[in-house]
């Protein structure tokens, strides 16, 4: 759905009046959030912080290579509880298929991608539920555990704060390249290698307090997950959109062959109102709305705390990692984000 139509429906549904729960919907946060240990004044005991957070996602096949998908559909859901702080515990897989249609050793497959990248950061997949679907549909329902004193949510952004993102952009592009026959052997495995890697970095750098908010890049695109983060927060942000790191060059030249998937396409629509582009060419405001799939986080991050954030983020393998722009007061008359540059 639509982040306007998901605005229109989740405002209908009655609020949770359970004081356990830390993170719902109301702030289109990338996972819920519940208290396990209920607060009491003065113990300080390791151990009694502790919330579950909850997330589910799953998604049609963007890839051929059933293994790989599996992995990607995964690491798509796992990174849901990294962008919170915490860290997966298990899982269940959700798997939807045409059973007269695909074979069972390509359905086992794609479980077998799954059930790899769970394990590459110890989460145990414990079961699912299957039903049968016109066309195939992969994914995990994933529940993790973190302290509450260190969840990382999209709505305590600042003014001030640098904004960085931790992966290139264009997998919406590179992956209807892939459904075409254009891309690349060069980009295909760049871009499948980018999907298959998990934001493990978010419980790290949640666990050391060095990022202030966060929220992972997917279907909405950059600017729509950053104006979710900018509305729960309260700010306003200003975007240098040359340096929006892009997963290579061919990216662009596709784009220029209308190599656009619907749902970029809708998101950059929906921009109209939300962003001011300035003179922002056309290619560059199709990468900043193409819809993401297993994409980077976006990190709100103080001048101080930059440069150790960055090298956690080497360390980790996300060596694209970049400032991208900054968190601005909120601007009362006019739209949540503006391009600079």
């Amino acid at each position: 759905m639509s982040q306007q139509a998901l605005r229109q429906v989740l405002p209908q549904l009655p609020m949770s009046l359970d004081r356990n729960v830390l993170v719902s919907s109301n702030t289109f946060d990338d996972a819920g959030v519940y208290r396990l240990d209920p607060p009491s004044p003065g113990f300080r005991r390791a151990g009694r912080h502790r919330a579950l957070v909850q997330t589910v996602d799953f998604f049609t096949p963007i890839v051929d290579d059933p293994f790989s998908y599996g992995q990607i559909a995964a690491a798509n859901s796992l990174s849901d509880i990294f962008a919170m702080g915490g860290r997966p515990l298990t899982a269940l897989n959700i798997i939807g298929f045409p059973t007269d249609l695909i074979k069972p050793r390509v359905i086992s497959s794609i479980l077998r991608g799954g059930l790899a990248k769970a394990a590459e950061v110890g989460c145990v997949i414990i079961g699912g539920h299957s039903i049968r679907n016109p066309e195939p549909i992969y994914g995990l329902a994933v529940t993790g555990i973190v302290d509450v004193r260190h969840v990382t949510t999209n709505a305590n952004a600042r003014p001030g704060d640098l904004l960085v993102l931790t992966k290139p952009l264009g997998t919406g592009i590179a992956t209807t390249a892939i459904k075409r026959g254009i891309a690349s052997r060069a980009l295909q495995k760049k871009v499948i290698a980018l999907m298959s890697k998990i934001n493990i970095a978010g419980a790290e750098l949640a666990e050391r307090r060095l990022v202030r908010a966060a929220t992972d890049i997917t279907g909405y695109g950059l600017i729509g997950h950053l104006v979710s983060l900018c509305r729960a927060s309260r700010v306003s942000a200003d975007i240098n959109a040359r340096n929006v790191p892009m997963i290579s060059d061919e990216i662009g030249e596709l784009i220029e062959l209308g190599c656009v998937p619907d749902g970029s396409r809708q998101n950059l629509h929906a921009t109209t109102v939300i962003a001011d582009w300035g003179k922002t060419d056309v290619t560059r405001r199709v990468l900043l709305t193409d819809a993401q799939t297993s994409g980077g986080l976006l990190l709100c991050v103080t001048e101080t705390n930059l440069e150790k954030v960055l090298s956690v983020l080497r360390k980790a393998g996300s060596p694209s990692a970049a400032v991208i722009g900054k968190i601005v007061p909120p601007r009362r008359r006019g739209p949540l984000v503006c391009m600079t540059g």
